[in-house]
């Protein structure tokens, strides 16, 4: 579970608001249909909202990022708010619902970055490699209230239907 305040940097000697910045909490947060207690966006027309009130990341992309780019990543580096186990792109439908502590949370989108990503990341070109991996995560609405804390299960309550994240990731890129 990984939540930030949205913060200003400076890129290129102009100021830029961004809320890619994540770090794991301990303890439970509240989770609402606008997001998580703890957590901001800086721009609502592209991140966060209630259809993108939460970023998830599969932490079984890490290895791969971290051999690609010769480092060691924390959990939230992609600006997820949850880092996942066994939730892989080519299994999870838009429209899935999972239950996750007490909380049921909708599968709405795979995430499409912005050149943020390149700034956390000191590499302007990230935003073409993440693409080009097909390694984009998902985002998802809160269907019902509830509190998310680390370590939590996720289970599957109800099948989507949908395409899943990565059909629709590769239709839209």
């Amino acid at each position: 579970m990984n939540v930030g305040r949205a913060r200003q940097i400076t890129w290129n000697g102009k100021a830029v608001r961004t809320g890619i910045y994540k770090e794991a909490v301990a303890g439970r947060v509240k989770v609402t249909k606008p997001g998580i207690d703890g957590d901001e966006q800086a721009d609502l027309t592209v991140h966060g909202g209630e259809t993108k009130a939460l970023y998830a990341y599969p932490s079984e992309h890490y290895l791969y990022w971290q051999h690609e780019l010769e480092r060691d990543m924390a959990w939230g580096m992609f600006g997820e708010n949850l880092t996942t186990l066994g939730l892989l792109e080519n299994s999870v439908y838009i429209g899935d619902i999972y239950r996750v502590g007490s909380a049921e949370l909708v599968v709405t989108q795979p995430r499409f970055p912005c050149y943020k990503l390149g700034i956390k990341f000191g590499i302007m070109e990230m935003v073409q490699r993440f693409v080009n991996s097909e390694r984009s995560g998902f985002y998802l609405a809160v269907e019902s209230d509830g509190e998310i804390g680390a370590g939590d299960r996720i289970s599957l309550v109800n099948r989507g239907g949908g395409p899943t994240i990565a059909d629709m990731f590769r239709s839209e890129s």
